[in-house]
């Protein structure tokens, strides 16, 4: 089976979606995007908690980068326009991954979204967000509805680490915009130097 970097969260959906691909047989690398002072340390606590419970279920390492995403969402915030800031976050989001995965020699990206169920996820925001980068991407849970997701993640004992309490993303603005196009989204990119941004997200990573 081929190698893939799952992007993170400390949500329901993304530990279901990566025993999907553990399950299959993938050998996946986790990175997960720290949107602190925009949260609390909850995420990253519960994300930890995941791959404990999902390490010991598959007998495997999975390896997980930290990414520091708050200063990413600063500039986002100071310079670009609000109602879009939910598909430019989810753009550095794919960018990250990917760079991570040519770190590690990964031919796929996957992450947890299904379709409709956020703003950052309608049909033409995914397509959007995900025209930043070039791998393949896999969604194993994009046609579930959250009953299903959340029965799966009952079974394999993450969604009571998925449902503790914490503070939700910070950043999000009060009317994220639920349709986009490619075009306004590359001219409120030209207004920040995105490259800097992802080289200053990278050089601070870390490994759990």
């Amino acid at each position: 089976m081929s190698r893939g970097v799952m992007l993170m969260s400390g949500g329901i959906d993304s530990p279901v979606a990566l025993h999907y691909m553990l399950r299959q047989g993938h050998e996946m690398t986790c990175v997960h995007m720290d949107n602190r002072p925009f949260t609390d340390d909850s995420p990253l606590a519960k994300v930890v908690d995941h791959l404990e419970v999902l390490r010991a279920r598959y007998g495997q390492k999975i390896p997980m980068y930290l990414l520091p995403h708050g200063p990413t969402q600063v500039q986002l915030m100071r310079e670009t326009d609000r109602h879009v800031g939910c598909v430019l976050c989810r753009r550095f989001m794919w960018r990250s991954a990917e760079r991570i995965a040519v770190r590690e020699g990964a031919t796929f990206l996957a992450t947890g979204e299904s379709l409709g169920q956020v703003a950052s996820q309608t049909l033409s925001n995914m397509r959007t967000a995900t025209a930043s980068v070039s791998l393949p991407i896999v969604r194993p849970l994009v046609g579930f509805d959250k009953q299903e997701i959340e029965a799966v993640a009952k079974s394999i004992g993450t969604y009571e680490i998925s449902t503790r309490p914490g503070l939700c993303c910070q950043a999000v603005p009060s009317k994220p915009a639920t349709r986009s196009n490619l075009v306004q989204i590359l001219q409120e990119e030209q207004r920040i130097d995105v490259d800097q941004m992802l080289d200053d997200v990278l050089r601070h990573a870390t490994v759990l």
